[in-house]
Order: structure tokens, then C-alpha cells, then sequence
């Protein structure tokens, strides 16, 4: 009998879009939780539903582990994960029904979890624990075992129900943990590394894998939810992160590296001194993270390289300064051609993060955007549309217009949850003209890290094709303009100065 059955509910292959690119990464929030109490010796198993499909497999698992309890612990590093995808919490509706009916007791944590609190408890969850978790999942294990003498309903961090149809009932909240040392590292040994080295292999012709070197964002634009970490940014120590690297080079053989960190490169000397001990240890591989513009100031970017960094993706978000206003993204337009500029001569790739569809957003806003993309040339860019998730002020503002459908279904969906300049079908065609013309940019040869799209790879498209993707776009700009689209007033920037 194994005492906690790990596990989380997002499924690569129920993501169109993701199934497509085919970069699977191991649910690291997952495996750190599974660390830290097999740490404490509690006898742990995985089920990872990344790549097993858990509407087969999953009661295969419980039955074999018999597990006292079920903890879908979702991979809180995962943006998808944090997209709260419809399709992926009908997954995890499923594994409850199938946990309790073993005879296990369940314990939930997660984006979704935490905003659709009823749902879950509901569905027959007997705990959803809150925020950052791990430890909170230790604790609950040790009292649901009996190593713990202490009621679970004096744990902090836990929501639950003493009856189905009572209230939602909740311990205080948690504070977050500062010294992120004390955790051990994610148990990778609990994950079948080869699938993922193979997919990788297969896709990409390399192997990567993910780390993270910090938690959470203390930047505040209005549209970004944050129900694990808030506002609060804490950093491992730049040798814990090194030697981590060092490690997955050495033991796991990775030839690149994904920091799926919030935000990366927040403060300007840790960053040096991860290089100095990245080339202390020789522990350096080329990895891609995800960062602000205003942070790529030279020091850092060349800190960044000597680390082994060679694609940074930026919250670029639009063209217009009227709409990052809007945003509270506390960024300038030109901040984006100066990070761009910069990670280009330090021989790094730019990326960029653009979002369309934000109220108030005009033709003339949107025209700003692919200007800016035009003249700057990003090395890949992620194109989506403004998303209300709750615990945002951008979602409080449009709340009365969501109807039955409040989450996407998979990451492909690109769905206006509310009246927004344009409808959906404007903005897919969007989406589809401007990543069909940022194809057609070649790659600079003999330039081709890992990462870097070859010529093979690219989805090359024909300019008679780009030609006629930008044709539908602006006929439907036309038909397709909401009568009464949602609009909200500029307002002035207030990101969180960083510590």
C-alpha cells in the first residue's frame, strides 16, 4: 500500500495545440510536493497524467498503488496549468470520482481548485489545500495517517465541507515559504524520463527539461491572475539553482533547459551571481525563460548569456502604449525595441508574448501591434486574447458578461469571453495572419541552438498565403465589430517596484 498517490490533471493530448508542438515537460510542482514528503518518509507513488491518459490508466494506478490518499497536486509552474482549461477539470472531476470510489481520500491543489472551490469540493474532493501547498500537504498527510496528532481542520491553508450542502469552510491562510532552499529537488526518479527524452527527441531532435529558479511576480497588471503565490516574489539561492542545473546536465543528460519561473532576471545580481556559479561548476545549457522588457538591461542580458541563456520571452503584449496603460503593465513601447535590440547583439533570441482584444483596444491599437512586430522581428511569438480569470481586476470588470462557458476548453480555443472590440472569429484570423507572416522570416544561418527553429521545422507559408490571410482579416474587421464592445478607462500605471 502506498500512502499518497501524486498525481495532476493536465493531459498533453487533450490540448490540440500543444499535442501539435509536442514540448512535454514533468509536472514540477508535482514532484516537489512528492519530494518533500517521500523527505519525511512517507511512501510515495506517480501517476503523471501528462503523458498517460488518465481516463484509461488512472484507475489501473489506484488500484495497483492503493493509495490511502489521492493528491491531484496540479503543476502550478505550468501556465497551462494556470489557464484553468475547461476540458482539463473535467480530468480532474474524474480522478475524484475515481479515488473515492478506491476508498482514498482526496486532496486538491491548484489554480482551478482555487477559484471553483464548491465545484471541487463537490465533486467529492475532501480537501483543496491553498496557495503554496506542499507543506500544507504534509501536514494534512501526517494527520490523516496518524503521525500527526492534530485535527485536519486546524491546518492551515485547507478548505472544506463539513457537509455536501453546508458552506465552504477555511483554515487561515498559509504564509509563503521564504526559504525556498529548504525544499529537496523535484523527484524526477517518480517520472519515466525516457518518454519525455524520446518525444523531445523525436519532435526537436533534442531533449529538455524544466527548473525553476523562483515563485511568483510582484508585478501587478490588472489582468494576471496569482491565486498560488499573489503578489510575493521569493528566490532560491543562485548556487542551489546552478548545482540544480548541473545535475540535470550531468544525471538526466538535458540539452536545454526551460526556467518556467513567472518572471526571471528580477533582480540584476542574483543574476550575475548564477552566471559565476554556472561557470564555477561548467553547469551551463542553453535555456529559454520568460521575462520583462525592462529588465533586459545590459548587465543583465550579458549575465544572462554567460548563464547559458539564448531565448528570453517577453510580455511584449501590444504595440499600443495607450493599451500596457490599461494594463497597469507598467512598460513603454520602446522599452520593447531596446530589450530586443539588446538580447539580439548578445546573440540571444527575442520572443514575444502579444495579447489582443483588451478593452478599449481599436483597429488602430491592434494596427500599432503588428507594426511593432513588423519592424522588430521577434525570433517566435505567442499570439492570444484577454482572458478574464478570477482574482483580477480586468475579470471584475467584466464578470456580468461571462455566460455558461467561463474557461477555455484547451489552450487552442481563443474564445471572447466578453464583449471585446471584435468577435472571436476576428481575432483567430488574427492570430492565424500574424504567426503565418512571422514564419516566413528566416532563421539566421548557422544559427540554430537548441530551441531555434530550422529551416526543416518552420511551418513555412507562401506569401500569396500571408497575402490572403491578411485579406480575411481586414474583411472581417468590418463585419465583425461588437456594436457594444467593453470599454474601460486608461489607467496609470502601478506595478510593484521590485525589492
Amino acid at each position: 500500500m502506498t500512502d499518497v498517490l501524486l498525481t495532476h490533471s493536465y493531459h498533453l493530448f487533450f490540448d490540440r495545440k500543444q499535442a501539435r508542438r509536442m514540448q512535454p515537460y514533468p509536472p514540477l510542482g508535482t514532484l516537489y510536493a512528492a519530494a518533500l514528503l517521500r523527505e519525511k518518509g512517507f511512501r510515495v507513488a506517480l501517476f503523471d497524467s501528462m503523458l498517460d491518459d488518465p481516463e484509461r490508466e488512472f484507475a489501473e494506478a489506484v488500484a495497483r498503488h492503493r493509495p490511502r490518499v489521492v493528491a491531484i497536486y496540479e503543476d502550478n509552474f505550468n501556465y497551462l496549468s494556470k489557464m484553468c482549461l475547461s476540458r482539463m477539470r473535467e480530468v480532474a472531476f474524474g480522478m475524484i470520482g475515481t479515488a473515492r470510489a478506491a476508498g482514498a481520500l482526496v486532496a486538491v491543489n491548484g489554480s482551478d481548485a482555487s477559484d471553483h472551490l464548491a465545484d471541487y469540493l463537490r465533486s467529492g474532493a475532501d480537501y483543496v489545500l491553498l496557495g503554496e501547498a506542499e507543506w500544507t500537504l504534509l501536514e494534512l498527510v501526517e494527520s490523516l495517517t496518524g503521525e500527526l496528532a492534530r485535527d485536519a481542520e486546524e491546518i492551515p491553508g485547507l478548505a472544506f465541507l463539513r457537509d455536501d450542502s453546508g458552506p465552504v469552510h477555511r483554515t487561515p491562510r498559509r504564509p509563503l515559504m521564504r526559504d525556498l532552499d529548504a525544499l529537496p529537488i523535484p523527484a524526477r526518479d517518480l517520472v519515466d524520463i525516457d518518454r519525455y527524452r524520446d518525444a523531445w527527441k523525436a519532435a526537436h531532435g533534442f531533449f529538455s527539461l524544466n527548473v525553476v529558479a523562483s515563485r511568483g511576480c510582484p508585478y501587478r497588471c490588472n489582468w494576471c491572475a496569482k491565486p498560488i503565490y499573489g503578489d510575493s516574489f521569493h528566490l532560491r539561492s543562485a548556487a542551489s539553482v546552478a548545482s540544480e542545473m548541473e545535475v540535470l546536465k550531468q544525471s538526466y543528460g538535458a540539452e536545454h533547459l526551460w526556467f518556467a519561473d513567472d518572471i526571471f532576471g528580477l533582480k540584476a545580481r542574483w543574476v550575475l551571481d548564477l552566471a559565476d556559479q554556472v561557470q564555477r561548476r561548467q553547469a551551463a545549457v542553453p535555456f529559454k525563460m520568460q521575462s520583462r522588457v525592462d529588465l533586459m538591461k545590459e548587465e543583465v542580458v550579458e549575465a544572462l548569456r554567460r548563464a547559458g541563456c539564448m531565448e528570453v520571452w517577453m510580455g511584449a503584449e501590444s504595440g499600443s502604449q495607450q493599451i500596457l496603460d490599461a494594463m497597469e503593465k507598467g512598460t513603454q513601447v520602446e522599452q520593447i525595441r531596446r530589450a530586443t535590440e539588446s538580447l539580439r547583439r548578445a546573440g540571444m533570441r527575442a520572443c514575444f508574448f502579444l495579447q489582443f482584444g483588451y478593452p478599449g483596444e481599436t483597429w488602430a491599437d491592434i494596427q500599432k501591434t503588428i507594426e511593432l512586430v513588423r519592424e522588430t522581428r521577434p525570433d517566435d511569438i505567442g499570439v492570444s486574447v484577454s482572458y478574464p480569470l478570477p482574482g483580477t481586476a480586468f475579470y471584475e470588470r467584466v464578470r456580468e458578461q461571462l455566460g455558461a462557458k467561463t474557461n477555455w476548453l484547451d489552450s487552442q480555443d481563443l474564445s471572447m469571453m466578453f464583449r471585446g472590440t471584435y468577435t472571436s472569429e476576428f481575432y483567430r484570423a488574427l492570430h492565424d495572419a500574424l504567426h503565418a507572416e512571422a514564419a516566413t522570416w528566416a532563421v539566421p544561418e548557422g544559427w540554430k541552438p537548441p530551441g531555434c527553429r530550422s529551416a526543416n521545422s518552420l511551418a513555412r507559408v507562401d506569401s500569396a498565403r500571408v497575402k490572403e490571410l491578411w485579406t480575411r482579416v481586414g474583411q472581417l474587421e468590418k463585419v465583425c465589430r461588437n456594436a457594444d464592445p467593453t470599454l474601460l478607462p486608461v489607467l496609470a500605471c502601478s506595478a510593484a517596484t521590485p525589492a
